[in-house]
């Protein structure tokens, strides 16, 4: 049977970061959602989503398909549910649908007539940002059983202060010395080739990406996720990097999610609790306003490819699009559309020619190129946000 993750109704309560990326390649705990049906499944996985993300993230299908929306994280219950389905069923829970399975893909009128399987226990699923940094300790902690399950860790240097080391798990080529790691609260997970430098503090849970780096005295509040080749420094806290990003010095960064290709410059901080600490509220993309989030700590939402410069100070609640380029002192405002050039004393249009430069000069620091393809997408990014552009209205 051939497995498909699907954008569900989630993906615009998901953007910016979905404007980049389907659903399911969403980084929440320590691998994207599709890396863990696809550890799961012993099979990789194809993705339905938006047209114009199509080249990059194609469609597979077969006879017989199991359609999963891509916000669902599996586990066993849900997996032997899955496995029971048969064609012409929905799986779904409070009126919800998870799955379904057909010879192709439906539309809303027709899933709406297949037989509803009602699925019985809890699981995880993604609706909104804020679920990223919210839901990552639950995910952490079973991407940790799943991929660490009959294995043994590499070995932890003696220079290093642990706690609670059985949840601690070095993979091979990782480097870790004079570091203080408790897993009390939660696993802990260095990946391939990753380095923590001398003087952390980490408390879990926290994973960190193959390639990824700690730099020297940080101090780490879990459960956090810096994905691969992640740079962090400074003070964490119960954040998600998606990968290729960089918060590599001092400045606080809080329940927060950046995506990919991110930087965070030098002393910057984030607020996550308001002064009267009343809920906080985030721009919707669904809705073209702000609304409630219901939690009290909530930081920064950072679209793939955005750049803040050294001294930079977000507001509680923040969301900031793709390709955005923040400077200048001052809080800039709760919402910078995408390919926004400025702060706090106003912001004018980042051109994509020279955007698409700077997304070529960062990429290939990491031997990884910018390609047409990739030009197209963040194209259609533009176009999609012109609106949000004051200076473009």
């Amino acid at each position: 049977m051939n497995c498909i993750l699907y954008d569900g109704p989630e993906r615009g309560s998901l953007l910016p970061f979905t404007f980049t990326r389907p659903v399911c390649d969403v980084r929440i705990g320590i691998l994207t959602i599709r890396e863990k049906w696809e550890y799961r499944l012993k099979t990789g996985v194809s993705c339905h989503t938006e047209e114009y993300l199509a080249e990059k993230f194609p469609l597979k299908l077969q006879k017989d398909n199991l359609f999963i929306n891509g916000g669902v994280l599996p586990d066993d219950q849900l997996l032997k549910a899955l496995e029971d389905l048969n064609t012409g069923q929905a799986l779904s829970r409070d009126g919800e649908r998870i799955a379904y399975r057909a010879g192709g893909i439906m539309p809303e009128e027709e899933l709406e007539k297949l037989e509803t399987i009602e699925f019985s226990s809890e699981y995880t699923r993604i609706r909104n940002t804020w679920d990223i940094f919210s839901l990552n300790g639950i995910a952490l902690e079973a991407d940790f059983e799943m991929l660490t399950k009959g294995r043994k860790s590499a070995a932890i240097s003696s220079t290093n202060g642990l706690i609670n080391p059985e949840r601690i798990f070095l993979e091979e080529g990782a480097r870790v010395e004079y570091c203080i790691l408790n897993a009390t609260e939660g696993p802990i997970y260095i990946g391939r080739d990753a380095e923590v430098m001398e003087g952390c503090n980490i408390r879990g849970g926290f994973a960190l990406g193959e390639h990824g780096v700690v730099k020297m005295g940080a101090k780490i509040y879990g459960p956090t996720t810096a994905g691969p080749y992640c740079k962090i420094g400074g003070e964490i806290s119960n954040s998600v990097l998606f990968g290729y990003s960089s918060k590599g010095h001092d400045g606080y960064l809080g329940n927060s999610v950046l995506g990919e290709w991110c930087n965070i410059g030098a002393d910057s901080n984030t607020s996550n609790l308001k002064n009267n600490y009343a809920k906080v509220k985030l721009w919707n993309y669904n809705t073209g306003r702000f609304e409630q989030t219901g939690l009290q700590f909530c930081g920064l939402m950072m679209g793939d490819h955005s750049k803040s410069a050294i001294d930079t100070m977000f507001n509680t609640g923040t969301v900031v699009g793709v390709s955005t380029n923040i400077f200048s002192a001052g809080f800039p405002r709760n919402f910078v559309p995408s390919f926004s050039w400025g702060g706090a004393s106003g912001f004018t249009t980042y051109q994509t020619s020279r955007a698409f430069e700077t997304a070529r000069v960062v990429m290939a620091r990491r031997n990884i190129d910018f390609s047409d393809m990739e030009a197209r997408i963040l194209q259609a990014v533009f176009e999609q946000t012109r609106k949000y552009r004051k200076d473009e209205s």
